[in-house]
């Protein structure tokens, strides 16, 4: 068995939501749980097929996302592994959403931070084992960092004052 750290290809700006499901509706299921949970919302999301023909399922609305998605999850080639570009959006607004879809069995990140997916592989399969996502701590807030972190908060509109 091998193991090998594949990182993610993405823009600063978008986000990523990657993690397992059991089912091909998972594509259409989760389309329509993201249109309903931000409308207007920019995303890609490729869905690999793990038995019968065995394609990169793919949806969106954005197309530059739907390719990302789709190039990132050749890489990964891993059985119902699923990668979800979101831009202009954070996964906070529509984790429950994703989390409600029957097919999801597993997220195992929702970050814009570098990501990297640990995966194993033994003849011809593939399976995710984590992801490593960002960086290791630097030390522990102290009284600014804390106001700094409230002030954030509450400039991007997550917080009321």
């Amino acid at each position: 068995m091998e193991f090998t750290a594949i990182a993610i290809k993405k823009d600063e700006d978008h986000n990523v939501i990657i993690g397992q499901s059991h089912f091909i509706k998972t594509v259409e299921d989760v389309h329509e749980a993201l249109i309903t949970a931000v409308p207007g919302i920019k995303f890609g999301l490729a869905f690999c097929e793990a038995s019968g023909p065995r394609l990169i399922r793919k949806t969106g609305t954005d197309e530059s996302l739907i390719q990302l998605a789709v190039e990132n999850a050749q890489n990964i080639a891993a059985g119902h592994f699923f990668i979800l570009f979101l831009k202009d959006a954070f996964p906070i607004n529509v984790l429950k959403k994703l989390q409600s879809v029957e097919e999801i069995v597993a997220i195992w990140a929702a970050t814009a931070n570098p990501t990297k997916v640990i995966i194993a592989e033994e003849g011809e399969q593939r399976a995710v084992l984590g992801v490593f996502d960002g960086f290791t701590p630097l030390g522990v807030e102290g009284d600014d960092d804390i106001q700094k972190r409230k002030d954030f908060l509450r400039m991007i509109g997550y917080k009321t004052k």
